[in-house]
């Protein structure tokens, strides 16, 4: 891991706690997984100011491309889930890719439960074109 432990926003932060503890993501067991490894991941993060966050980490509306070692390729934006969008490669954060990803860094590998079953990931690219966030679209 390029910083050591996931390196996550205030702001994102308390946002990300709230969407985690209302989002009822244990119906699904591959998601409860997913989720629940984010959870504790969460717990050794470091929390960092807006003008501390490095470019490189992924966050909310992030544009991440990522490739498995079965040599597939996905681009997506990271986004709440209100404003989930498959179709458009707007994958929430309560999916496993995006709890897969979520406060990693561009150039880090990690090993994730899927519905397909495990799959060694590497972050190839982090770009942050709109990283606002509205609060009013949390859920």
């Amino acid at each position: 891991m390029k910083y050591t432990n996931l390196i996550i926003e205030k702001k994102e932060y308390v946002i990300l706690k709230r969407v985690l503890n209302i989002s009822g993501y244990h119906q699904d067991i591959t998601l409860r997984k997913a989720v629940g490894k984010l959870v504790k991941e969460l717990e050794s993060a470091k929390i960092c100011d807006e003008v501390d966050m490095p470019a490189d980490v992924v966050r909310f509306n992030s544009e991440v491309t990522i490739v498995s070692e079965n040599g597939w390729h996905k681009k997506f934006q990271l986004v709440l889930p209100k404003s989930s969008d498959v179709k458009n490669n707007k994958i929430s954060l309560l999916t496993p890719m995006g709890a897969a990803v979520m406060g990693y860094a561009e150039g880090d590998s990690l090993v994730w439960e899927f519905p397909s079953g495990e799959q060694n990931l590497t972050i190839e690219k982090v770009s942050q074109e709109n990283i606002q966030i509205n609060v009013n679209m949390i859920l």
